[in-house]
């Protein structure tokens, strides 16, 4: 079983497995559409999609971010809808840096499930590797997924905020910099950041072909920004909740366990006007 990342190979090795499910993650936020559009044009044989808003999030609140996360019994039922079940492993993929696949990584961890795994590279490194595509969509056999006791923790804004006060977390934002420090928004209303935040932005996690950093590189970043702080001290966040699920599959990939995630990011943080902001590069 693949628990964090799988290499193109090693899927194309096990496209026939009936206990293998892949899900196909890929999507733009200027093009909600696009995913769809391209999945159908092509995709990883046996793949089904996820579409971000619809599938890997639940439905936005006036008091949640852009991405809130989705019930978990909503969860668990799409998934029996795709045929995944406590036996199953599943493999996400996106267009390539793993920026969506990972919210799915995370999401299956969220309910207990730990046999899932990114592919590293995503789509282009399978294309690269001149491997088969299919335009036919695969229908796996519904199936029952039962929740388990969550294996990725989540904290609300009112929790950030407490632990915040109280210096009892690490709080990291996934981010580019420039979005960080309030120069370049382009997405959410409010430009800048949660104050006592620490930018690191995910793409930190990759080398230049778009692949994770071996375990070794991940090891060292990560422990450079945690300092005396132990993995489960640290709360990552983005956006909305999506990007940050990047930067704690990089975690797990270099064994530092238990970071948690903030689900409503910056975009759940501004919605309350009473909420401080800061600008500026830390």
């Amino acid at each position: 079983m693949y628990t964090t990342l799988i290499e193109t190979n090693e899927l194309a090795a096990a496209l026939a497995e009936p206990h293998c499910a892949i899900i196909d993650c890929r999507f733009d936020l200027a093009q909600p559409d696009w995913g769809a559009r391209v999945y159908a044009a092509g995709h990883i044989p046996h793949a089904r999609y996820a579409h971000l808003d619809r599938d890997l999030a639940g439905a936005v609140r006036a008091d949640s971010g852009r991405h809130p996360l989705p019930r978990p019994a909503e969860w668990a039922a799409r998934l029996g809808a795709w045929g995944i079940d406590s036996s199953t492993q599943v493999v996400a993929y996106d267009q390539g840096n793993g920026a969506y696949a990972a919210r799915l990584w995370w999401l299956m961890r969220w309910v207990g499930h730990t046999h899932a795994a990114v592919l590293n590279g995503g789509y282009a490194a399978w294309l690269a590797a001149g491997l088969p595509i299919s335009t036919v969509i695969h229908a796996r056999t519904p199936a029952h997924f039962t929740p388990r006791a969550a294996r990725a923790g989540a904290l609300t804004t009112s929790e950030v905020e407490r632990a915040l006060e109280e210096r009892q977390i690490l709080l990291v934002d996934a981010r580019p910099g420039d979005r960080f420090a309030g120069d370049n928004e382009t997405i959410d209303p409010v430009a800048g950041h949660v104050p006592g935040a620490r930018s690191l932005p995910f793409a930190g996690n990759l080398d230049p072909q778009g692949h994770f950093l071996p375990a070794a590189a991940l090891r060292q970043r990560w422990r450079e920004v945690l300092g005396t702080h132990p993995a489960s001290d640290l709360v990552s966040m983005c956006g909305s909740g999506v990007t940050a699920c990047h930067n704690l599959l990089a975690l797990e990939i270099a064994g530092l366990s238990g970071a948690r995630l903030y689900p409503g990011s910056w975009s759940e943080w501004i919605r309350d006007p009473a909420h401080p902001i800061a600008t500026g590069v830390i």
